[in-house]
């Protein structure tokens, strides 16, 4: 069921409309098909773009919707709420973004932010290591200065879009330390780039997983965003971002979750009553659509001081953990709910409950959202 939003401007309530009726009609009759074969829904990406879902939060000056991010968010809730999947890749597509339009030059903004704030390229983030996960100083992937240009060496795991991508955001070393990396923007064709099988996932299934393998693969100096040795604090000032994403779309899973437990339990009888009217039942859902509402408010609390320009890291892990922790136990109750056929793939719950776990590891799992927001405390 739709849900009842306060939103900033007649604007914003159109714009969320416009989303509800694109995820209605273009997201939610295939999902259930590509999810099931896995197979990569081509075209869809196109689809948002064109409609400006895929660049809310980007200045107007370059192309974008120039949205508060309390708007974006929200938007990319009601698509996760249709399909995962989707939502998680809008996010990282605007991760991905972030570094460029954040920290890229006048020449390289008016050279690449087009294609990417139009959605005719599709980005993905690639920090992740098969050994460096949460522990991003801890990368090997080489960028060796060469003349006019870099190579690139090394190897990257976990991308979302991996191998579908037009260009990937890529974190390389190109020094010694913490300081020593430095952020590349690498088109997806690049000579020397290859990928890997896709991850055989719990969820997700429609956007492939994939690690990246770079082969003396060469880019030329204009490549580079900001400075060398800039790349940890770009990696990190586009996590907080990124992170808010992740609350939305979990959000959006466990309200799609709450949603079909509700419709559920007032069709089900038993001893002669709707379940809904069962006592138990009805505080267990009562529950759930409280962990639902107390999410939300948590992301958007952050988005607001996004927004206002203050400081909001802190509050960005704590969105990222508490969303992301409801989704989990929202999923699980609404197989509850369902009883043995939430179980089975006769109903989308048991799918949602696959897709809430991963909302709780990456964009930093859940443990390091802890760690930094006790350190938060202390300064």
């Amino acid at each position: 069921m739709p849900v009842d939003r306060l939103l900033p401007s007649d604007e914003a309530r159109e714009l969320i409309e416009l989303t509800r009726d694109i995820a209605d009609k273009v997201l939610d009759p295939i999902v259930d098909e590509h999810e099931k074969a896995e197979t990569y829904p081509e075209g869809v990406f196109a689809q948002l773009g064109a409609a400006g879902l895929l660049s809310l939060p980007q200045p107007e000056e370059w192309g974008g919707g120039g949205q508060p991010y309390e708007v974006y968010l929200q938007v990319l809730e009601e698509i996760a709420a249709r399909w995962a999947a989707i939502g998680v890749a809008v996010s990282v597509h605007s991760l991905s973004s972030h570094p460029l339009l954040a920290y890229g030059t006048e020449e390289q903004r008016k050279r690449w932010l087009p294609g990417m704030l139009s959605g005719e390229q599709i980005g993905a983030y690639s920090l992740s290591e098969p050994q460096a996960g949460s522990d991003a100083a801890a990368l090997n992937c080489k960028a060796t200065r060469d003349g006019d240009g870099y190579v690139l060496n090394g190897s990257k795991a976990w991308i979302t879009h991996g191998g579908k991508a037009d260009f990937y955001t890529l974190f390389a070393r190109t020094g010694e330390g913490s300081k020593g990396i430095s952020c590349f923007l690498v088109p997806g064709d690049l000579e020397g780039l290859s990928f890997g099988k896709p991850e055989e996932k719990m969820g997700l299934h429609a956007v492939p997983t994939t690690s990246a393998f770079y082969d003396n693969a060469r880019v030329d100096a204009g490549r580079l965003i900001g400075q060398e040795g800039q790349g940890l604090s770009i990696a990190f000032s586009a996590l907080d971002s990124g992170r808010l994403g992740i609350a939305a779309v979990a959000v959006g899973i466990a309200q799609a979750a709450l949603d079909e437990a509700v419709r559920y339990a007032n069709e089900r009888t038993t001893f002669g009553r709707k379940i809904i009217d069962h006592q138990g039942l009805g505080f267990l859902l009562a529950d759930m659509a409280a962990a639902v509402v107390s999410a939300r408010a948590t992301y958007l609390d952050a988005a607001r001081r996004r927004d206002l320009g203050l400081a909001y890291s802190t509050q960005a892990s704590v969105a990222k953990l508490i969303a992301t922790d409801a989704a989990m136990k929202v999923t699980t109750d609404a197989v509850q709910v369902f009883g043995g056929v939430g179980y089975t793939r006769d109903f989308r719950v048991e799918r949602y409950m696959r897709e809430a776990k991963i909302t709780q590891i990456f964009e930093g799992t859940n443990q390091i959202q802890r760690l930094v927001i006790s350190r938060g405390l202390g300064s």
